[in-house]
């Protein structure tokens, strides 16, 4: 469709003033609200308020400012219905055939602390009526709700003088797919806000879960396996937190969805260690979603090489994670092994050189991940899905506090064994359940996982680590059912071991830990992950 005229109202003003510019140059008149249009107008582009085009004031504060015919009215219009045409020359209405918008900073604004009267404020209503206005009549209509779509739809009207039919009609299911997050998230807020008043009542949850808005970023070739299909969204705005679905591709093929789940799996445990660009490196190697080999040491090639030959055959065709800007030597170090996939905050000239040979190998950057812990702003929520069905739950975000640990046997652990275990505990809970982890200062040695029954996952830990068992400490998701595990535990050489805790059989695994010479301690926090 042709465009005469266009309203732009926004919160987020990225790209408004090239976009506007772009409009202008092509002779579209320009409609806008105050902030917006002081924008504009400070920077020159001729700009009509809509409160002189509909002859009504702002009011209330500004909380009414385009709730009115004319607005609605020229937004909702169908161009060939000769009614709709007959009643807005009646009303003396114009047509609308452009809306850009974009909507109070709702979850901005809850996420740093506002008080309850500033986030009712930040609930937009002028913004996404008219979304959904323009939506609604996206056979006539234009409505760009995200910045990052301003580019091709200007494109297209510099070149057809018009929007494609195709393009209103995906950027109509992005509209309402905006407008529901918006909605979704207020809501979650407000139940939030209820759970708090009264605790008795939903735990916090609210009937129905608050989503994020998420964008496809990618359709992949197939999904686990090739004969089913998938693709890969990623939530808007991703949070402030490094996450694969912000990061960059420098090189190597498309990835997979395998490589999505286990480039993730890595990521969530990386950052369980990593500290910032002058913090000790940290490396994580993952395979199949499962940790199978994590240490931090001061040079980053040393956490590597550590890491890898903690379990070399499961880390053949694994992915690794890195806490540090690759440099030439760690790069060299990883084109020894074939990897599916490298995650960095960002690659050296001789990394990317040692690298370069590797033509299939996923190189993947994000900076954000070498910047220090505190910086992030982490998601409180994590989401599944099952058939018919949806699990909403509080992220695992408990970290290894030795400080809160009791000792639960005669002989404390020592002051080395403690250091083992705190770095066994932190990476315990990214391993799937029955978790085991073993480890020697801040290197895991033998990690068994996935096991219906603990104590063969304690028995895959000590076969992986072999004579490494041999003084290493133990970390369990989950208390001992019985003496069994702690026995095989023993049996290869494990002087100390934490677990929550809370079975039945406390005495009984305590007393098997005594008679065995382990010193144990009781976390009372439990890392189940299914």
């Amino acid at each position: 469709m042709a465009i005469a005229r266009a309203l732009l109202s926004v919160s987020d003003k990225t790209g408004l003033v090239e976009f506007a510019r772009g409009l202008v140059s092509l002779g579209i008149e320009i409609l806008s609200t105050g902030g917006t249009a002081a924008a504009l107008a400070k920077e020159g582009i001729a700009v009509k308020q809509v409160q002189d085009f509909t002859g009504a004031p702002e009011m209330l504060g500004g909380r009414v400012k385009t709730l009115h015919p004319k607005i609605h009215g020229g937004l909702l219009a169908r161009r060939k219905l000769a009614a709709d045409q007959a009643d807005m020359q009646a009303q003396s209405v114009l047509p609308i055939d452009l809306l850009v918008v974009n909507l109070y900073p709702f979850r901005e604004t809850v996420r740093k602390g506002a008080p309850y009267e500033e986030v009712i404020e930040n609930i937009d209503i002028g913004g996404p009526a008219m979304i959904r206005s323009a939506a609604k009549n996206a056979e006539y209509v234009t409505v760009l709700v995200d910045p990052a779509d301003y580019a091709m739809v200007l494109a297209e009207l510099q070149q057809k003088k018009e929007v494609h039919e195709s393009t209103r009609r995906r950027l109509q299911a992005r509209a309402y797919s905006h407008t529901a997050a918006y909605d979704s998230a207020i809501a979650g807020w407000l139940s939030e806000q209820l759970a708090k008043a009264h605790p008795e009542e939903g735990a916090g949850f609210s009937e129905s879960p608050p989503l994020p808005e998420f964008r496809r970023l990618q359709s992949l070739r197939y999904g686990e396996n090739p004969h089913q299909r998938a693709a890969f969204y990623g939530a808007v705005p991703q949070p402030e937190e490094p996450t694969l679905a912000s990061a960059k591709q420098l090189q190597g093929k498309e990835l997979s969805y395998n490589n999505i789940l286990d480039g993730s799996s890595a990521l969530e445990a990386l950052k369980e260690h990593a500290e910032g660009p002058k913090g000790r490196a940290a490396v994580v190697v993952v395979k199949h979603t499962n940790p199978c080999g994590v240490a931090r040491a001061a040079k980053l090639i040393d956490a590597y090489r550590l890491a890898r030959d903690a379990d070399p055959v499961s880390a053949f065709g694994g992915i690794v994670a890195l806490s540090h800007v690759v440099d030439a030597a760690t790069g060299a170090a990883l084109a020894e092994t074939f990897l599916e996939a490298v995650i960095a905050p960002g690659y050296d000239e001789g990394a990317l050189l040692a690298l370069k040979g590797k033509k299939s190998l996923r190189l993947l950057e994000l900076p954000l991940l070498g910047e220090k812990r505190d910086s992030w702003t982490l998601e409180s929520r994590e989401l599944r899905s099952v058939p018919g069905g949806l699990l909403l739950q509080e992220r695992d975000l408990a970290e290894a506090d030795p400080r809160g640990w009791r000792t639960m046997t005669k002989r404390a652990p020592t002051s080395e064994e403690l250091e083992s275990l705190a770095f066994a505990w932190s990476v315990v809970k990214h391993v799937k359940s029955n978790a085991i982890v073993l480890a020697r200062g801040e290197v895991t040695v033998g990690i068994g996982m996935g096991q219906t029954n603990r104590v063969d996952s304690v028995r895959i830990a000590a076969q992986r680590a072999g004579e490494k068992a041999r003084g290493a400490a133990l970390g369990s998701d989950a208390f001992f059912p019985f003496p069994d595990g702690l026995e095989a535990a023993a049996a290869a050489g494990v002087t100390a071991v934490a677990q929550p805790g809370g079975s039945v059989r406390d005495d009984e695994v305590i007393a098997a830990a005594d008679k065995l010479g382990i010193a144990m301690v009781f976390t009372s926090v439990r890392h189940f992950r299914h």
